[in-house]
């Protein structure tokens, strides 16, 4: 999601695009205020309840063509160090992502007493904290601690997948291996795409681990080294064996989420070759939204909840007001989330930052749990 490879406006411009579909979406899934507005546009609410989920899929395509295109844009790994690789990954998405975690932790406690909805996390405690702060929640089965942080640790987990697989191929000895070590690392990643796809993605009981989510991650991937083919054979077998895996995905288990990443893989490799569209600055507004969009997506939560607690308050029976509530804290959303974007997530962290804010969360998390007793 956060990538210091060069800007692309038509990129930025998606990924904002997918941004606020996945805010909306959180604003109709998480109440009250979505509840009480809901006889105005019950037709809008309840796509977004059940589909706006799917612009996930188009942030992990984008996520795999951002990696292959920061971390072997021809198949070749480009880095000296699979470790280093990712750890700076680590440190760049922990230290934003901490600190809204803290906010997630302060804003839960401020309304916890008084507004008594599912939507409120609960209290935390030492060992979720502790599996929050390290992106390990899901796979210790801890709860989350904000709406979508599983986006982020999953994230990490594909981003680390791929630098393995290619440092791999790498490291292999032997003089053909070398002259070849681009279309390995491509068959590579292509076969692991596969698998996710025909196997690992219709499994729900993976969803905590990178496999399940490779298929899409690996179509972004394949994405990027067709667009970047020469035009003729090469990158029109990029596009078939692309529409092969997906079709057949879909026709051994049809998927919703492997459908819109199917789509989106395709629609980027064909918006990226058309030079016009390319060179496009795009829509002004949905550029900046989409280079702050990890931000975003990241503090979100935390002020919908907080607008969401206020004003069903103040108006339970009102839902003119609450459809404004919902305006409103997408707003402050954007609004809050440019200020982590300018204030934390744009400058190059180091792991003493990190670690700071990772130690920050756990003494807040541990904090709010000892104020809790003592009121």
């Amino acid at each position: 999601m956060s990538s210091s490879t060069s800007r692309m406006p038509l990129i930025d411009m998606i990924k904002g695009m997918a941004c606020a579909t996945i805010v909306w979406h959180h604003l109709a899934f998480y109440g009250p205020m979505s509840d009480i507005a809901h006889p105005l546009a019950p037709t809008l609410l309840a796509w977004l309840y059940d589909y706006g989920r799917m612009a996930v899929q188009v942030f992990l395509v984008l996520g795999g063509y951002l990696a292959a295109a920061s971390l072997a844009p021809q198949g070749v790994a480009r880095f000296d160090h699979a470790g280093n690789a990712i750890a700076k990954r680590f440190v760049r998405l922990v230290v934003p992502y901490a600190v809204a975690l803290v906010l997630s932790v302060v804003v839960s406690a401020l309304v916890r007493p008084w507004m008594g909805h599912p939507s409120v996390p609960e209290q935390p405690t030492l060992s979720q904290l502790l599996a929050n702060a390290l992106l390990l929640q899901d796979i210790v089965g801890e709860g989350a601690l904000s709406a979508g942080v599983w986006y982020v640790a999953i994230d990490f987990q594909l981003f680390a997948m791929g630098v393995l697989l290619l440092a791999g191929v790498k490291a292999l000895p032997g003089a053909w291996v070398r002259r070849h070590a681009g279309a390995l690392g491509q068959a590579l990643a292509v076969a692991c795409t596969a698998a996710s796809l025909w196997v690992f993605n219709r499994m729900g009981g993976l969803d905590m681990w990178a496999l399940y989510f490779f298929g899409a991650y690996g179509l972004g991937m394949m994405a990027c080294w067709a667009a970047r083919a020469p035009q003729g054979p090469q990158a029109q077998g990029w596009l078939a064996a692309m529409v092969l895996l997906g079709g057949t995905a879909l026709a051994m288990d049809f998927r919703g989420r492997i459908a819109v990443a199917l789509v989106a893989a395709l629609g980027l490799v064909l918006a990226l070759r058309s030079e016009r569209l390319r060179s496009w600055r795009g829509i002004a507004p949905l550029v900046q939204l989409g280079q702050m969009s990890y931000s975003v997506f990241l503090v979100h939560f935390s002020v919908c909840l907080l607008v969401n607690a206020v004003v069903s308050h103040l108006w339970p029976d009102a839902p003119v007001v609450n459809a404004l509530g919902m305006l409103l804290a997408f707003a402050l959303s954007l609004a809050a989330g440019r200020v982590l974007y300018l204030r934390v997530e744009r400058h190059v962290p180091s792991w003493t930052t990190a670690l700071r804010w990772q130690l920050g969360l756990v003494g807040a998390g541990m904090l709010v749990a000892v104020s809790s007793h003592w009121a």
